[in-house]
């Protein structure tokens, strides 16, 4: 049986000691999620309520608190996620499938893209919003959702995209198949979990966008979750810890249950085992 040195006792000890304190520091707030939701009389300590109870439940569900703001951030989230994943494959496949010298500019361009803080385009991309009619607009938001989401989806896909032989795709060529339908019929379908991750990625990023729809968005009925959680904040200091609890509780099931059902049903990375078998 080996022996473990005196230096590698102290460093797995010390590993287990930040690994710990990690976990306690992203596992209390979760506590309190919990014990606060159904606390009728919460606050911001940790402790067991008097008496559990779902009336902060009861009190949040309501089409004005929970019902519209949760599907206004489903139709957001949903619809920027949907055409970033789709305009991310129809820009990264030239850039995967194709060596040119503009290749590797493009790309520190589109990366350099993420590197632009969103509070310094919002002056401008208000501006034009205005000029254009599209400020309250449901569609107007999602497009620069979508938009701000590109850069990093675009090297994400890309990524997922040069892993997919290009055999296969010749192959295709050889029997009279365009490069359109190659794309649909073979690259995508091999690469779904890549894109599963990608769509979960800008879906999580656009659930919890506060900034841009609380600038874009005027009306009370098209505001977002993330927006429409400050009316738990009341006046002079006053908050409603209990149904914040509750409604951060819901806020988070669509995202859970959205990479829970992602993941069972696009499989994992072994989908192109069957297509380079042989």
């Amino acid at each position: 049986m080996g022996m473990t040195s005196p230096s590698r006792r102290s460093l797995r000890a010390v590993s287990n000691g930040v690994l710990l304190l990690v976990g306690v520091a992203f596992g209390l707030p979760l506590v309190w999620l919990v014990l606060a939701s159904v606390d009728e009389r919460a606050t911001l300590s940790i402790k067991l309520p008097d008496a559990v109870s779902l009336q902060n439940f009861v009190d949040v569900m309501t089409p004005e608190k929970a019902f519209i703001p949760l599907l206004n951030s489903l139709i957001l989230s949903a619809g920027c996620a949907i055409i970033t994943v789709i305009v991310a494959v129809l820009a990264a496949y030239p850039l995967s499938r194709y060596r040119m010298r503009i290749n590797k500019p493009f790309l520190y361009g589109v990366l350099f893209g993420t590197c632009l803080p969103i509070t310094a385009m919002m002056v401008p991309v208000y501006s034009l919003f205005v000029a254009f009619n599209l400020i309250d607009s449901m569609a107007g938001t999602i497009l620069f959702l979508a938009a701000t989401s590109l850069p990093m989806a675009i090297y994400m896909t890309k990524s997922f995209m040069d892993s997919v032989p290009v055999t296969l795709e010749e192959a295709a060529w050889m029997d009279g198949a365009s490069m359109m339908a190659t794309l649909t019929r073979i690259v995508v379908p091999l690469m779904r979990p890549g894109l599963a991750v990608v769509f979960i990625f800008v879906f999580i990023g656009a659930w919890g966008n506060f900034f841009v729809p609380f600038v874009l968005l005027l009306s009370p009925d098209k505001l977002p979750a993330a927006v429409s959680i400050f009316a738990f904040f009341g006046q002079y200091g006053s908050v409603a810890y209990g149904q914040l609890a509750a409604f951060s509780l819901l806020y988070s099931v669509p995202v859970i249950t959205l990479y829970v059902l992602v993941s069972r049903v696009l499989g994992g990375p072994s989908a192109l085992a069957g297509a380079v078998k042989g």
